[in-house]
C-alpha cells in the first residue's frame, strides 16, 4: 500500500488541476484578445480574431450599476454613422473627449460639466446612475427612441494591485470600451444575444481606482450593453457604482473605496480628487 500511495496522489492532484482548470476556462471563457491597448491606428480596425459566441447566460457577475448621461444620444443616423464620432467631445465642446472621460480626471469633471447635445440628439442631459438589465435584449432604450441611439456606461474598477483581468462584452451594435485613457475593445458587430460573448479581452488593472467607459452605437432591432469581468476580478476588486443611485453619492462610494494614502498613479490622482472635494 505504501508504494502505491505516491502513484494515487499523483493522480489526485492531476485530476484536480484538470478540473480547476477546466472550471476556470469555463467561467471565464476562452481569452481571444490579449495584445491590447489598441495603437490609435488600429482604433477601427477589424478584429483579428474570430469570434467566440459563447453564452455566458449562467454568469453572476454581469454588472448591471453604471454611470453616465441621464439619456442616450438620439437620432444618431445609425450606428455605421455615429460610430466613428466622438459625441462626448461634440456634447461639452472639447472640455472632455471619450479617452479623456475614461481617466480619473475626465470623470471629475463631469460633476460640474452637463452633456449639451442639441435638441434633436436628446438635449442637455445630466449625468446618474442607472441600471440596466443583463437578460432585456432592449436595455439600452432607457425610457427612450428604441433605434438609432448611442449609450454611454461608466464603472469604476478598484484593483488591489497592478493586475490583469478578463471582461467580456455583450452588445447590439458597435461597442468600444475604454480603461484609463486607453481604447482596449472596438467591434462593429453585435453579439447574437444579451449574454453572449464574442470576446474575451485581457486587459490591465492598476492599483487603485481604474475608469471603465463602455460605448455602444445602435441602429434597429435589439439594443444591448452589458459587461462582466473574470470570477477573480470580481473577487478582489471593488466596483462602483454600487449601492449609490445618483451623482453625488457615486463620487461619495468611489471616494470611501480606498485609502487617501497616494499608493501608485490612479491612488494618487484620486486621492487629489478627494482633497479637493
Amino acid at each position: 500500500m505504501k508504494r502505491l500511495y505516491p502513484l494515487t496522489l499523483t493522480i489526485v492532484v492531476v485530476f484536480t488541476l484538470v478540473v480547476g482548470t477546466s472550471h476556470l476556462a469555463f467561467a471565464q471563457g476562452k481569452v481571444n484578445i490579449d495584445d491590447g491597448p489598441l495603437k490609435e491606428a488600429d482604433w477601427f480596425k477589424d478584429l483579428d480574431a474570430g469570434a467566440l459566441s459563447e453564452s455566458h447566460a449562467d454568469n453572476k457577475n454581469w454588472i448591471t450599476k453604471w454611470y453616465g448621461p441621464d439619456g442616450n444620444y438620439e437620432n444618431n443616423e445609425g450606428f455605421q454613422a455615429s460610430g466613428r464620432r466622438d459625441l462626448i467631445e461634440e456634447g461639452t465642446k472639447g472640455k472632455l473627449t471619450q479617452l479623456s472621460l475614461s481617466t480619473l480626471e475626465g470623470l471629475k469633471k463631469t460633476e460640474t460639466l452637463k452633456m449639451a447635445w442639441d435638441r434633436d440628439h436628446g438635449g442637455t442631459r445630466d449625468w446618474t446612475v442607472f441600471e440596466l438589465d443583463p437578460a432585456n435584449q432592449d436595455n439600452m432604450n432607457r425610457g427612450g427612441p428604441a433605434n438609432n441611439i448611442d449609450t454611454y456606461a461608466i464603472c469604476v474598477v478598484v484593483a488591489p494591485k497592478d493586475m490583469k483581468a478578463v471582461m467580456s462584452p455583450a452588445h447590439d451594435d458597435h461597442a468600444q470600451i475604454w480603461i484609463n485613457g486607453d481604447k482596449w475593445y472596438n467591434n462593429p458587430s453585435w453579439t447574437g444575444g444579451a449574454q453572449v460573448v464574442n470576446y474575451n479581452i485581457e486587459v490591465k488593472l492598476e492599483k487603485g481606482a481604474n475608469v471603465v467607459l463602455y460605448r455602444c452605437s445602435e441602429g434597429g432591432g435589439a439594443a444591448y450593453l452589458n459587461l462582466h469581468f473574470d470570477d477573480n476580478t470580481h473577487k478582489v476588486c471593488k466596483i462602483y457604482p454600487d449601492k449609490s443611485k445618483d451623482q453625488k453619492s457615486f463620487f461619495g462610494e468611489i471616494a470611501g473605496g480606498f485609502p487617501v494614502d497616494p499608493i501608485g498613479k490612479a491612488t494618487t490622482t484620486w486621492a487629489d480628487i478627494k482633497r479637493n472635494r
